[in-house]
């Protein structure tokens, strides 16, 4: 294991590090994902996910033998964490507020070589079951989207082109882990849907189809539209089918998070249903 003490402002990584807490798109431009925070990383080791830097600030860092500014329980297993990694950067934990996204910093991160699985149509996986991202642009709801489908089984997550960027700092933290689970493309056109394979299916008002009784097609692509605009016409145009999920409260609508979950629940449990009663 390499281990580097940074001490300068200046150092390049520390300017990557920045343009990371600046820009939630940086990892495109820079071709590497900046994880923040021991949850994070502990969901990338447990997904055997390679890790070539981590950075851990000197107050957590125990050092080779065991000694550091720190000793107390939290330092032990944030260490033990960044000892997964190829090399271990240690910087001083007032160096560590520079280019923090947290307001508590957590003094561990991992920078990974960029996870991002493909952009566009070359990359799409066919057959499998899918959420589409139709210019969902709050990266709250971006994130715990892709908690939920990890969640209930599916094994893809298309963006199309004005989704939030999937591998922000913001989405980062909202999925909680669920990005290491997922086959996950971003930048994709409405063309390149063509190409999953499955039928196209989409929350919609305007339709007598209700979601507990519509007949679901199984693998699908649930299409979760823009918060204020819904699903683009030239992607609706697509779906095979649209369903309403029943609001008997009186509601306008669900938030595009909370609808993603009681869909891609319902598909599940029906599933669920159908193996158990396959075994009768």
């Amino acid at each position: 294991m390499n281990v580097q003490l940074i001490t300068s402002r200046d150092n390049p990584l520390i300017q990557r590090l920045k343009k990371h807490a600046q820009d939630p798109a940086a990892y495109r431009k820079l071709g590497e994902v900046w994880l923040e925070g021991d949850h994070l990383c502990s969901a990338c080791l447990a997904r055997s996910v390679a890790v070539p830097v981590a950075v851990i600030a000197d107050t957590a860092w125990l050092g080779e033998h065991g000694v550091a500014c720190g000793s107390d329980e939290v330092a032990r297993r944030l260490t033990d964490l960044v000892r997964q990694a190829d090399k271990v950067v240690v910087v001083p934990e007032n160096l560590w507020k520079a280019f923090t996204g947290l307001e508590s910093p957590a003094r561990i991160g991992f920078l990974l070589t960029r996870l991002e699985s493909g952009s566009g149509v070359s990359s799409i996986q066919t057959g499998v079951r899918t959420v589409v991202l139709d210019r969902v642009q709050d990266a709250g709801n971006v994130g715990s989207i892709l908690r939920s489908a990890s969640a209930m089984g599916v094994a893809q997550v298309v963006a199309l082109k004005g989704t939030a960027a999937l591998w922000s700092a913001k989405v980062l933290r909202a999925g909680m882990g669920a990005h290491f689970a997922l086959h996950l493309i971003e930048q994709a056109a409405p063309a390149d849907l063509m190409r999953l394979g499955v039928p196209l299916v989409a929350t919609s008002s305007h339709t007598d189809h209700l979601l507990p009784s519509a007949l679901l097609p199984d693998p699908c692509a649930w299409v979760m539209g823009h918060e204020g605009q819904g699903v683009g016409d030239e992607v609706m145009q697509l779906c095979k089918l649209t369903v309403a999920i029943p609001q008997p409260g009186g509601e306008e609508s669900f938030n595009v998070a909370a609808a993603a979950a009681v869909c891609l629940y319902e598909s599940m449990r029906r599933r669920v249903v159908d193996q158990y009663s396959s075994l009768l």
